[in-house]
């Protein structure tokens, strides 16, 4: 639908699970040289819904679903934090009965359905020769999905755990790590005031790297992260020597939602 024997194909680009700043940023610099190349970008919205709602009908309307990106609407949201395209957590693999679309219903009516084929149909539907999924461990693993579907996927890892595997650095991370130690240096008034040992629970439930990272960077005197797990008896002994040895008489441990106590 989308296609057009003037450019050398068409990309579609949608963002998936939690928004953090550095979506729109991505989005921009994709479609921008894309653009340049001579391709064609379309902005799938609301991550995976997006595509898996959509009618292929010339004549409905699919402005909640898609739409095209020019440099005139990128550089403008490239400006901004969150997502420009909007985000959701849908899995198409695994639509509750509920939540198929309604023109769908007939077709798909089990407990749990799997929408995969109408994902593809839609994309071909629009002419997508390329896919860019931008998201964490849930939509690129969904992208992998449809490359084995034979969909030409090109994934940008997007998480603020930065827990996606075959990559040193995800997009939001950076933001996750620098905001974790201006709250921390945010309490450490209130702890010394009242000489406390202050614990914060930070995300990550698979992998430690927004608790190591900022204590690396010295917001906290100790971690816990998921990797490892911890001795309470231990952690505590350690608190209250660092806390004594500190003038102000406090001390701070961050712990990652992951972590689990020995035994």
């Amino acid at each position: 639908m989308a296609n057009s024997k003037s450019t050398k194909g068409v990309i579609g680009i949608l963002t998936g699970g939690g928004d953090v700043p550095g979506l729109n940023p991505a989005i921009r610099a994709v479609t921008i040289r894309a653009n340049r190349e001579g391709y064609k970008v379309i902005g799938l919205r609301r991550g995976w819904a997006g595509i898996l709602e959509m009618r292929r009908d010339h004549k409905a309307d699919n402005s909640n679903c898609f739409e095209i990106l020019t440099d005139i609407i990128v550089n403008k949201a490239g400006r901004t934090g969150g997502t420009y395209l909007h985000t959701s957590r849908t899995r198409p693999s695994h639509v509750r009965n509920a939540d198929v679309p309604d023109h769908l219903k007939d077709t798909y009516n089990a407990e749990v359905n799997d929408l995969t084929p109408e994902v593809i149909k839609n994309l071909e539907w629009l002419g997508i020769d390329y896919l860019i999924p931008i998201g964490g461990d849930d939509t690129l693993s969904y992208g992998v999905h449809l490359h084995t579907k034979g969909v030409k996927v090109v994934a940008i890892p997007k998480t603020m755990d930065n827990d996606v595997p075959g990559t040193d650095y995800c997009i939001g991370f950076s933001t996750c790590v620098t905001r974790t130690i201006q709250m921390i240096n945010s309490l450490r008034t209130s702890a010394g005031s009242h000489e406390r040992l202050l614990v914060l629970e930070v995300f990550g439930r698979y992998a430690g790297f927004t608790a190591m990272l900022p204590t690396m960077a010295g917001a906290a005197n100790r971690c816990v992260i998921p990797e490892y797990k911890f001795n309470i008896e231990q952690l505590a002994k350690l608190l209250v020597e660092d806390r004594n040895s500190n003038p102000s008489k406090y001390s701070i441990v961050l712990i990652s939602e992951g972590a689990m106590f020995d035994g």
